[in-house]
């Protein structure tokens, strides 16, 4: 069996186009919307990183700042930066890129970003206001993937999905918003990890699999269900070179499958950047452009519910 492909630069590109207008509708009304990023050290993979946001925010039409901190920034310096991008009206959205080096302390970071203009959607309150369903920016790569899923006509609504991982930005995101009551989710999500001895029971038995554990090829032939949608979610960098968690050789096994290159990628960056459009319009409060719980516009784009990947379920949880 050869598996579908499933990329997601059709999702991310159908995203961009119809922010361009909502962008181009901020800066008529006399506000460019602004991203700041933070990169502290000299990471080969995150300086590629933020190229990629940089050149993709300067398509769009973006203004902000970019600070790199050296390799010895203290935790101190990392604050300060944090605090100027917060006291900067011209900041709608920022992030610090990850990973860290060791003497900074990464989740104390994310304590300091204001959560209304955090654009990875990873703050704490962010993450509690998507545990509530509540609007907020949710986490890119999770609302990435429903994205993907949707937009490929690929509907979890009522089956079981089991996520390969528990990471506090990917796997527990994840099973939180695809477990949320609306068509694009609705999902029954199990969470599994390598503290499971018996994992691969669970993966064979699902027929949606996402590997989320950040472990080089963790996600073999054998633990696949013929016909299976595998998503490859988790990835490490050694170096310059992308060590994804799925071995290539599921891809003869599954029924779809993600590209080992542009597949979820492409989609992490697309909802960044609607994190980042969504705290422009908030912060502008115009009347074409109030706090919403979705974003209707962007998700019929993207083929997606209006509330897909927003946090916020379409009826009650029960």
């Amino acid at each position: 069996m050869s598996a579908v492909l499933l990329p997601g630069r059709p999702v991310a590109d159908a995203v961009f186009a119809d922010l361009a207008p909502r962008i181009g509708a901020l800066r008529d009304a006399g506000h460019n919307p602004g991203l700041g990023t933070i990169l502290v050290g000299h990471d080969s993979a995150s300086e590629g990183y933020i190229r990629i946001k940089q050149q993709k925010a300067a398509e769009l039409g973006f203004g902000g700042r970019h600070v790199q901190l050296p390799d010895d920034a203290t935790q101190a310096d990392l604050s300060a930066a944090i605090r100027d991008f917060n006291d900067d009206p011209a900041i709608d959205a920022m992030l610090v890129q990850h990973p860290a080096p060791p003497q900074i302390d990464y989740e104390a970071a994310l304590l300091e970003i204001d959560p209304d203009k955090d654009a990875d959607g990873a703050h704490p309150v962010n993450m509690g206001r998507l545990a509530l369903s509540m609007p907020g920016p949710v986490p890119c790569t999770p609302a990435g993937i429903e994205a993907l899923l949707a937009f490929h006509g690929i509907s979890i609504a009522g089956r079981e999905v089991c996520i390969l991982g528990r990471g506090l930005t990917l796997g527990r995101p994840l099973a939180l918003l695809l477990s949320q009551k609306r068509p694009t989710a609705n999902a029954a999500v199990t969470v599994v990890h390598t503290g499971v001895a018996n994992w691969p029971d669970f993966t064979r038995r699902a027929p949606i699999v996402v590997a989320a554990a950040g472990v080089p090829g963790i996600l073999q032939p054998e633990h696949v269900s013929p016909g299976a949608v595998v998503v490859g979610g988790g990835v490490r960098y050694e170096g310059r070179r992308l060590l994804p968690d799925v071995d290539e050789r599921c891809a003869d096994v599954a029924g779809w499958i993600t590209p080992r290159v542009g597949g979820v990628g492409p989609t992490t960056i697309a909802m960044l950047f609607r994190n980042a459009v969504e705290a422009a319009e908030r912060r502008r409060s115009s009347p074409e452009a109030a706090p919403r719980a979705g974003d209707r516009a962007t998700d019929r784009a993207a083929g997606l519910d209006a509330r897909a990947g927003s946090g916020l379920g379409s009826e009650p949880a029960k």
